[in-house]
């Protein structure tokens, strides 16, 4: 029976298990969404639901206790300026946890862990990575194509004399 069991021990001590839950609430603040495992992204869920209703409030003394859990000065300013302000008039479930597969190696059940509403800055991402990714291949390819033209002509040199 797990009568009065509330929470996720996630197989850590409580130190360890605490660090953790904070560095997934501020890389999830961080970057609207992230790759976990199931456990821990239904062990995370209510930290950061907690961390936008303090954003929500918007008051000092909210942003000094997301200031004492999050990680980064950057998380906290992010919170209170861009996340939560995305769900004004919401009254919770602010994320959404979508199972992907099993993980290689131990066969955990991985999941992304996402902030409703961020599909836009996602996808805004996801087209800066590949305008990034295309530059860099035409960079190589021009690299390549003149390295076969210095090793056609140092040959053409050397056969010449």
């Amino acid at each position: 029976m797990r009568h009065r069991n509330a929470g996720f021990k996630l197989g850590r001590n409580t130190s360890h298990r605490r660090a953790l839950l904070r560095n997934l609430v501020t890389s999830v603040i961080e970057e609207d969404r992230v790759e976990t495992t199931v456990a821990k992204a239904k062990a995370v869920r209510p930290h950061v639901e907690k961390m936008i209703t303090l954003g929500k409030k918007g008051d000092l003394h909210s942003r000094r206790q997301a200031h004492a859990f999050l990680r980064t000065d950057d998380a906290v300013k992010r919170l209170f300026d861009v996340v939560a302000p995305r769900y004004g008039d919401r009254q919770g479930g602010y994320l959404r946890i979508v199972r992907t597969g099993f993980q290689q190696g131990d066969g955990a059940q991985k999941a992304f862990i996402e902030l409703l509403g961020a599909e836009k800055q996602l996808e805004v991402k996801r087209q800066k990575r590949a305008d990034l990714k295309a530059k860099k291949r035409a960079e190589l390819e021009q690299q390549l194509e003149e390295q076969k033209k210095e090793a056609g002509e140092s040959e053409g040199g050397e056969q010449a004399a």
